[in-house]
């Protein structure tokens, strides 16, 4: 039987706690949202199995979700296995045990929230400490439409992307805008990358031209 997908890529969101990471996960996977969605610090169980590092084992470790969802990029089905971590400081050393297995970290900040922004420099070092080289890397300002409660400005965040080579959205998982495109441009990356992609032209593509699948385009709050 053939298989359902090309390309199988883990990728693993990371940030503070409140700034929406469990739920840009549901709207890119599921497509769908609820803003009472506690911390995540021991979700519901599921009935998939758990894989730790050097360790398959069907308890859930608190502080560690995932979701799946498969997009179509340059005609290649890409599974993508989302996985969600807690932000607060007692659970990093159980989520930093993921890092070496992702190959996308997507770095989250509330843009109403300058701590979560500012707190990105130290998720940064947790990457470099923990992840396996080269990994890459996404950075994301979400609750792009709590306009009027603006902390942190786009060209700051702008700014900071800059500084570390990566690709910047701000996104919002209340309205969708952006989500798959942010998700589906560090697939891209990966697939790139990776060499998954058709000879030619090797030069990372606009976000624009990402075709992510079962969605439809939304409204842009800000992209880099």
């Amino acid at each position: 039987m053939a298989k359902a997908y090309d390309h199988l890529f883990k990728l693993l969101l990371i940030g503070d706690s409140g700034v929406g990471k469990t739920c840009l996960i549901i709207r890119f996977a599921e497509d769908n949202f609820n803003n009472t969605y506690i911390s995540t610090i021991d979700p519901s169980p599921i009935t998939c199995l758990w894989v730790v590092p050097k360790l398959l084992t069907s308890q859930q470790p608190p502080g560690i979700d995932f979701k799946i969802r498969t997009v179509d990029i340059e005609g290649k089905k890409i599974k993508l296995q989302v996985w969600d971590t807690a932000g607060q400081e007692r659970f990093k050393t159980i989520t930093t045990a993921y890092y070496r297995g992702a190959m996308g970290i997507i770095l989250v900040y509330d843009i109403t929230d300058e701590k979560s922004f500012e707190n990105i420099q130290n998720w940064m070092k947790s990457i470099k400490e923990n992840a396996s080289a080269g990994v890459e890397r996404l950075l994301l300002g979400n609750k792009c439409d709590m306009e009027t409660k603006r902390k942190v400005q786009k060209e700051q965040a702008n700014k900071l992307a800059q500084e570390h080579g990566i690709r910047f959205f701000e996104t919002s998982a209340k309205s969708s805008m952006n989500v798959d495109e942010a998700f589906s441009s560090l697939a891209r990356d990966i697939l790139l990358k990776s060499g998954g992609r058709r000879s030619g032209n090797s030069n990372k593509l606009s976000s624009t031209d990402l075709k992510p699948c079962d969605k439809k385009n939304t409204n842009k709050c800000s992209l880099g």
